[in-house]
C-alpha cells in the first residue's frame, strides 16, 4: 500500500507495537523542547531519574513563557533551568531570544525527525517536516532519558490543497478555515497531512503557522512534505545541509479526506471564547477594536511581521488601539529591522516587545475590562488574557493590520482601495543570530545545578488502593480547557515548580472554593463532558489536581494530552459508558469504586461504579502499560528504580 508521509516517519521510528489506527505505539524520539513554563516539573523529573545527562539526540531548553521577572521567582527558576542544561547536556536559549518553535525551526529543525515538546504547540515543526507533538512534562522527561513516546496510533487526515491564496489572506486564514470546518475535537487522534500542488505555494513558516494551530483542532500532529521551499528556508539560515526531500508516496492511502481550494479561502476569524468559533471577518466587521497583539508562538515570523509593517508603512494606528507586536525570535527583529520594517512599526506607534509568549499566555498584555483584543495568537479560552470576561478573537496579521489602522474589525480586503497587497518575500539570507545560546560541552557539565526556595521537591504518591469511596468535587460543562484546570498568568505561573502552592488556583477560575473544598474532603473526583482538558500540554493540570486528592476524572471525553497526564500521576480517566449518566452526577455525590485495583490489573475495560447508590457504568479506554502507572500511583513511581545510571 502506498504510505502517506506520517506513516513513514512512525515507521522509521517505530520501538514498540505496530501502525495501526488506535493501536498503542512507542516511537524513538530525536529532538526534545522544553519551555520554562513547563520545564522546571520536566527538569525535577529528570532530575528524580537519576541520569548525569539526557539521552536524546539533541534536548533544548527554552525561557519564553514566563518571563517577567515581577519578583525572584521567575529570575530564580530560570537559573535553575539554566544550570540543568549545563549539567545534564542541554542546549539553553534564555529569555529574550526567542519562542521555542520559531527558534527551533531557525536553529535546529531537521525534516524526517521527531520532536517531542513540553509544549502543546510543537506540531508548528510541521514548517520543516518534522513530526512534532506536544506531550506532558513527565513524558518529556522520560524523553530526554531515551525512553520512547508512547501514543495511540494516529489516523491521518489527509487535506489535498489546491490553487494559491488571493492577496489578503494568508496561512492563518488556512487553519481558520480547518477550524470553522472541524472545531476543537474532530480531529483528536488524528494527523493532519496536508499534500497536493498547493502546498506550494506555501512556505515554509507559512506551514509552521498552519501546524502550531493544527493543534487547536485537537490533532495529534500536523505534517507538510519536505520540498524545495523548505531547502530554500534551510538554505536561507545556513542550514541547507541538513535538508533531506520527503514527500507521501504517489497515490498514498489516507483514513479521511479533505480538499481546499486556497483560491477560495476569505478572511476569518475565531470570535470569542474558542478558536472553533470562525466566521468571515465581514460577518463581524464594525466591531470597535481596543488591542491588537501581532506574534507569540504563530504568527511572528519575518514574513508575518513584515507584512504588518509594510501595511503600516507611512500611517499611524488609531489612538482608541493599542497596537503590540510580539517577535518570534530575536533573529526574526534583527531581520525585521535590516529590511526597514523595525522603523514602520515604530513610527506607526507600535509597542515593540521582546520575544515571547506574552500575552498568550497571560504574562502581560491583558486587555482592560470590556475591551475587544485581536490577536494573531492560536487560543482564546475564557479569562487565558488576564481579564475575566475577556473579548479576544484571533485572526491574520492582514486582519490584525487593517483593524489597527480603522480602530474596528475590519476585513482586510477593504485596504486593497488604498493600498496594492504587499507579498513578502523571505531573504535569500537571513541575518542569522545564534550567539544567545548556550551549547552544552564537557566542562559545562560540571557546573553545580542551583535551586531558588520557590522551587520545591516533587510530592509523593501512593499507589492505587483496593477500594476508592470518593466525593465529586466539582462537575463541570464540555471543552473544559487546562487553562479552565490550572489557571497561567503572571500571577499563578511563577508557582510551577512549587505543586503545593501552585495547587490553591486549581479550578480557581469557575470555583474559588475548589482547593479549600478537596481539603475538607480527601479524596475526591471531577465529572467533565466532551473534549475534557484540551489545550495546553501542561501536566500541572493532572499534578496539581492529584495533589488535593483527585484520585479519579469521569467525563464524556478526554483530550489526547490531558488524558495521558492524568494516567502519568495516576488518576483513573474515566468515561461514561452511556454519556446520559452525566445527569446522575451532582457535586457533593458519593461514588464508590469497589475492587478497584483488581479490576485495573486484570484489564478490564468496563468499571462499575456505585453514585448515590445507583450503579453507573464507566469504561477505563487505556494501554496496559498505563494500567501500570495508575496501579503504581504515576509513572515515575513505576520507572525511577529502575533506571540505571
Amino acid at each position: 500500500m502506498a504510505k502517506n508521509l506520517t506513516y513513514k516517519i512512525l515507521e522509521s521510528h517505530l520501538v514498540e507495537g505496530r501502525i495501526a489506527p488506535g493501536e498503542e505505539i512507542g516511537i524513538k524520539i530525536d529532538h526534545v523542547l522544553v519551555q520554562d513554563a513547563t520545564g522546571t516539573m520536566v527538569m525535577l523529573e529528570f532530575e528524580a531519574l537519576g541520569l548525569r545527562r539526557i539521552r536524546a539526540e539533541l534536548g533544548v531548553q527554552y525561557v519564553d513563557h514566563n518571563i517577567l521577572q515581577s519578583d525572584f521567582k521567575n529570575a530564580d527558576d530560570h537559573r535553575y533551568l539554566r544550570t540543568c542544561s549545563a549539567r545534564y547536556g542541554l542546549h539553553f536559549s534564555p529569555a529574550g531570544n526567542g519562542i521555542s518553535h520559531q527558534v527551533h525551526m531557525e536553529r535546529f529543525g531537521i525534516p524526517g525527525k521527531t520532536i517531542l515538546g513540553s509544549d502543546s504547540h510543537t506540531p508548528g515543526a510541521a514548517g520543516l517536516s518534522m513530526l512534532g507533538i506536544g506531550a506532558g512534562g513527565l513524558d518529556v522527561a522520560m524523553a530526554l532519558a531515551g525512553y520512547p513516546y508512547y501514543l495511540p496510533c494516529p489516523l491521518v487526515l489527509g487535506v489535498r490543497l489546491t490553487g494559491r491564496l488571493p492577496d489578503w489572506v494568508s496561512a492563518k486564514d488556512v487553519i481558520l478555515e480547518m477550524l470553522r470546518r472541524y472545531g476543537v475535537k474532530q480531529c483528536v487522534g488524528k494527523v493532519v497531512e496536508y499534500y497536493g500542488p498547493g502546498v506550494q505555494s506555501l512556505s515554509a513558516t507559512d506551514r509552521e503557522t498552519i501546524g502550531n494551530m493544527g493543534t487547536e483542532l485537537g490533532a495529534t500532529s500536523t505534517l507538510f512534505p519536505s520540498d524545495d521551499n523548505t531547502r530554500t528556508y534551510m538554505e536561507a539560515q545556513g542550514r541547507g545541509s541538513s535538508w533531506r526531500e520527503l514527500y507521501p508516496d504517489e497515490g498514498a492511502h489516507y483514513d479521511e479526506h479533505a480538499e481546499i481550494d486556497l483560491s477560495r479561502v476569505e478572511p476569518l476569524i475565531a470570535c470569542p471564547s474558542s478558536p472553533g468559533n470562525v466566521v468571515p471577518v465581514r460577518e463581524v466587521a464594525g466591531i470597535p477594536v481596543h488591542q491588537v497583539i501581532v506574534g507569540s508562538s504563530v504568527n511572528s515570523s519575518f514574513r508575518d511581521l513584515m507584512v504588518v509593517a509594510k501595511i503600516l508603512e507611512g500611517k499611524h494606528c488609531r489612538p482608541s488601539v493599542s497596537f503590540n507586536v510580539n517577535p518570534g525570535s530575536r533573529q526574526v527583529l534583527e531581520n525585521v529591522a535590516e529590511h526597514g520594517g523595525l522603523v514602520s512599526l515604530l513610527q506607526a506607534g507600535a509597542r515593540i516587545h521582546e520575544s515571547g509568549c506574552l500575552g498568550c499566555i497571560g504574562m502581560g498584555q491583558a486587555p482592560g475590562t470590556g475591551e475587544v483584543s485581536l490577536r494573531t495568537m492560536p487560543r482564546n479560552f475564557p479569562g487565558r488574557s488576564g481579564t475575566k470576561d475577556d473579548q479576544v478573537y484571533l485572526c491574520s496579521p492582514e486582519t490584525a493590520a487593517a483593524a489597527g489602522l480603522k480602530g474596528v474589525i475590519t476585513d482586510p480586503r477593504d485596504l486593497a482601495k488604498e493600498m496594492p497587497y504587499p507579498r513578502i518575500q523571505d531573504p535569500r539570507r537571513y541575518v542569522i543570530d545564534e550567539k544567545s545560546i548556550v551549547v552544552p560541552s564537557e566542562d559545562l557539565a560540571q557546573t553545580e545545578v542551583v535551586r531558588g526556595p520557590n522551587i520545591k521537591p516533587l510530592p509523593s504518591m501512593d499507589p492505587l488502593p483496593e477500594n476508592l469511596e470518593l466525593e465529586v468535587a466539582l462537575k463541570v460543562g464540555d471543552n473544559i480547557s487546562t487553562d479552565t484546570i490550572m489557571p497561567a498568568g503572571s500571577k499563578v505561573l511563577p508557582l510551577r515548580s512549587n505543586i503545593g502552592a501552585i495547587s490553591e488556583f486549581v479550578f480557581s477560575q469557575v470555583d474559588p472554593d475548589f482547593a479549600a473544598r478537596c481539603a475538607r474532603k480527601g479524596a475526591v473526583l471531577v465529572v467533565g463532558g466532551e473534549n475534557y482538558g484540551q489545550g495546553s500540554s501542561r501536566e500541572h493540570a493532572a499534578l496539581a489536581p492529584r495533589y488535593l486528592g483527585v484520585r479519579a476524572k469521569i467525563a464524556k471525553s478526554f483530550a489526547r494530552i490531558h488524558k495521558a497526564n492524568l494516567c502519568n500521576f495516576g488518576i483513573l480517566p474515566l468515561t461514561f459508558h452511556d454519556p446520559e449518566d452525566y445527569e446522575a452526577f451532582r457535586q457533593d455525590s458519593r461514588v464508590s469504586f469497589s475492587n478497584i485495583r483488581e479490576r485495573v490489573a486484570r484489564g478490564d475495560r468496563e468499571i462499575p461504579i456505585l453514585v448515590d447508590g445507583k450503579t453507573v457504568l464507566t469504561l477505563l479506554d487505556v494501554s496496559e502499560r498505563q494500567r501500570k502507572q495508575i496501579l503504581a500511583g504515576g509513572a515515575l513511581n513505576l520507572v525511577k528504580d529502575g533506571l540505571p545510571t
